[in-house]
């Protein structure tokens, strides 16, 4: 009983994961200080505020994504890249790019069926976290966290895992995740989210 109540609130946050996609649809406001930091020809598909340095001022993470990727995006052959930006915040209240990645966020057609499977940003205490949930009849979800470095001034792959089970089954999950043990160290910048492990 309690197994099937655990996941079948599992499943409700799924849900209620996909209805958040497309509330994400609509443009997201940010202040106009980060503004700058938009390229021509994108917008801003999510923007959180945390610590990522452990210092005394908070921090941003913006998630962009281009103008109309929906109809250029091809998850195949070329899948249209969402840049990820690290802003630190300064004492004059101020942001300075710390660093950027167009290869932690997956593309918008890469969810399969369930549709674009960015679900958010996460931060806390030095680390973010990017999140994903996607495909059809096979359901998957993918968590990626990155940790700050003080000594390097960077951010190091931490933790990439995550659960996959069938719609019919969601009780029946299977999750894996890997740690530094397996991926060794590897800086934000040169993530891949594309790459395929062997």
């Amino acid at each position: 009983m309690k197994i099937t109540l655990f996941f079948a609130t599992f499943f409700q946050l799924l849900t209620t994961n996909s209805i958040h996609h497309i509330q994400q649809q609509d443009e997201v406001q940010v202040p106009v200080i980060l503004r700058k930091n938009i390229p021509k020809g994108y917008e801003v598909l999510a923007f959180e505020k945390g610590d990522l340095n452990r210092d005394a001022y908070a921090d941003v993470i913006l998630v962009l994504k281009k103008k109309g990727e929906e109809k250029t995006s091809d998850v195949n052959d070329h899948p249209e890249k969402r840049p990820l930006l690290i802003l630190l915040g300064q004492a004059d209240k101020s942001y300075t790019l710390a660093a950027r990645s167009d290869n932690s966020v997956y593309c918008v057609d890469c969810g399969g069926m369930m549709g674009d499977p960015f679900t958010g940003i996460s931060i806390k205490n030095g680390y973010f976290s990017v999140e994903h949930y996607g495909g059809s009849g096979q359901r998957w979800t993918r968590i990626v966290t990155f940790k700050y470095s003080p000594a390097e001034k960077n951010w190091f792959l931490f933790k990439d895992g995550g659960d996959r089970f069938h719609a019919t089954a969601p009780e029946e999950v299977k999750t894996e995740v890997r740690t530094v043990k397996n991926f060794g160290k590897i800086p934000f910048q040169k993530f891949d989210i594309y790459k395929h492990e062997d």
